[in-house]
């Protein structure tokens, strides 16, 4: 087990035993983390990504490749587990890619490659698994958005104009609003399924993804520090939970105060 992942079985403790989950984006920091975070409560977990990042890991879950801007072959990964496991009960979709740069000199196929991911890859993820969530009437998912699809991003180009190019995400902002706005559809196609959908929306987390963060811009957090792993780990943890049967459609902030609403 990490650091992490053991750092966060020590915040909430809860079993998720019997449970089985399937994390997209497993390669990455918060999906590694989140898989890891399940495995160590006892879910058979599937953590899915397009390479092979995950093959270094520990063994306590299972390795899926998965493209998931491709309809078939969520279908498959979906059905094999379902064949195997009688169902999914949990779904985290984090597989996502972030993009930088003007809205003015933005590529059509940068935009496309952002909100094919982000969005339409989250949707694809959850279509896939409604069937059999609401034919078992049980499910939770929970959806990655970002404090970006809120505030209009964190570029102050009045200020600095080079913060435009460094920290200016039109596409990423527009495909985490969608997560966001997609969330509370499903969550209310499903509530009456015992299904349900709900969001997080980080601000800035201390992983790779944004190690450039500008310092100017770090100063933004009102709390006076960046998010870590375990801030974002445990609240999806709460709304995988029991705990959290009636909360649905919800966007949960994790941002330091950078955006309240």
């Amino acid at each position: 087990m990490t650091a992490s992942a053991s750092s966060t079985m020590s915040t909430i403790e809860q079993s998720f035993a019997g449970r089985v989950a399937l994390v997209t984006g497993g390669a990455g920091a918060i999906g590694r983390a989140t898989v890891e975070a399940l495995a160590a409560r006892g879910a058979t977990v599937f953590a899915a990504d397009i390479g092979d990042g995950i093959r270094e890991a520990s063994k306590t879950f299972n390795e899926v490749q998965l493209d998931v801007t491709r309809k078939a072959d969520i279908a498959a990964v979906v059905a094999r587990i379902v064949d195997a496991h009688g169902g999914i009960d949990l779904l985290v979709n984090v597989a996502g890619v972030i993009s930088h740069g003007s809205a003015e000199n933005l590529a059509e196929a940068e935009w496309d490659r952002v909100l094919g991911i982000n969005l339409k890859g989250t949707f694809l993820c959850c279509q896939s698994v409604m069937p059999q969530m609401k034919a078992r009437r049980y499910g939770r998912i929970v959806n990655i958005g970002s404090i970006v699809g809120k505030n209009g991003g964190n570029a102050r180009p009045w200020i600095d104009a080079s913060e435009q190019v460094r920290s200016g995400n039109v596409a990423y902002g527009v495909s985490k609003a969608g997560v966001h706005a997609m969330t509370a559809f499903l969550a209310k196609e499903l509530a009456a399924f015992g299904v349900t959908v709900n969001a997080v929306a980080p601000g800035p987390i201390a992983t790779s993804m944004i190690a450039k963060y500008p310092q100017a811009l770090r100063a933004l957090v009102p709390v006076g520090r960046m998010g870590t792993l375990d801030d974002v780990i445990d609240a999806i943890l709460f709304l995988l939970s029991e705990r959290s049967s009636y909360i649905t459609g919800e966007v949960l902030d994790i941002n330091g105060g950078m955006w309240c609403d």
